[in-house]
């Protein structure tokens, strides 16, 4: 049976990109869009939208029954810098949106979640090389803390109720299609903007910062197929890690030269530095690729090469 699927936070950066990649794989009438406000033009006349604030339970729920939903993608957050910023915010958002959709699907009123953890459940006492699916998890920021949280309840409502709700730890995400959103790893998007813009770049993390960092394109392509997966394939229901490849600024800059060779970049550590010391460097994804065939195809040139060509033909 072809899903039904609701994307709540689809006007952010990785759900601007999975509304559009679903609706090419199961049709664009079954992919309903929602966010606090509307996205950008494609998205918007690409398939069904509605506005919707996901920490308001009741419309939630009547968005669900109007549609007819099976499937909810859970996109919506308060990232880790922005989420600093305001701590209470930050963690109401990014907790009660997840119980609003635990509690669908423990009343059969949904099918199946998709719901995102991040690297940012790993904290200062984690083992930051090749840091393993499961190990000491100490976050100290909000957005870790929340994250956290948000396995132990998927994995609780597995259990407890049969949801069946599935879950990525993602690293550093880049992307040419969206702005930077407020994350600690968004230097890695702005870098290729600024580039091109100015042929230099202020960073907000040392030159020497390693951090785990992937490719949209197999965001992307992780997400749709863990959701594709035979429930029986996927063991881990707290989040299951997943690696791309790990660079650090200076190293990324050097990529970028290749392409711009004037390109220079200096380096003015803010407090995004302290979060970003808290976690791996690299991580084991190992689970992933065993469970349900997980495999990255992007390096950090290919990545340079994409961005700057892509962010080049939109001037």
């Amino acid at each position: 049976m072809t899903p039904k699927i609701l994307i709540i936070g689809a006007c952010g950066q990785i759900g601007s990109e999975l509304t559009l990649a679903l609706r090419e794989i199961h049709g664009d009438n079954q992919v309903i869009a929602s966010d606090i406000r509307e996205g950008h033009e494609e998205l918007m006349q690409s398939g069904p939208f509605e506005i919707l604030d996901v920490t308001d339970q009741a419309a939630i729920a009547s968005c669900v029954r109007k549609h007819k939903i099976t499937d909810v993608y859970l996109m919506a957050a308060m990232l880790s810098a922005t989420a600093e910023k305001y701590p209470d915010k930050g963690w109401d958002l990014n907790m009660n949106s997840l119980f609003h959709i635990l509690n669908l699907a423990r009343d059969k009123q949904i099918a199946k979640i998709f719901w995102p953890s991040s690297i940012a459940v790993f904290g200062p006492s984690t083992p930051k090389q090749n840091t393993p699916q499961q190990t000491v998890m100490e976050p100290s920021t909000v957005y870790g803390i929340s994250k956290l949280a948000g396995e132990r309840w998927c994995e609780y409502y597995f259990r407890n109720y049969g949801v069946d709700v599935r879950s990525i730890r993602y690293p550093g995400l880049i992307s040419w299609k969206t702005k930077p959103g407020g994350g600690t790893t968004d230097y890695a998007i702005d870098i290729y903007h600024k580039a091109l813009e100015n042929g230099t770049y202020e960073c907000f993390l040392s030159g020497e910062t390693t951090l785990p960092m992937m490719y949209m394109d197999d965001a992307i392509t992780a997400t749709i197929n863990i959701m594709k997966a035979d429930p029986q394939l996927i063991k881990m229901r707290s989040s299951y890690n997943l690696a791309g490849i790990s660079f650090n600024p200076e190293e990324m800059a050097s990529s970028i030269k290749k392409h711009l060779p004037d390109f220079t970049i200096s380096y003015a550590p803010d407090f995004r530095q302290k979060i970003a010391d808290t976690w791996p460097q690299s991580i084991d994804d190992s689970r992933a690729r065993k469970d349900w065939g997980w495999e990255a195809r992007y390096d950090l040139d290919t990545i340079t090469e994409k961005m700057l060509s892509n962010l080049q033909s939109l001037v």
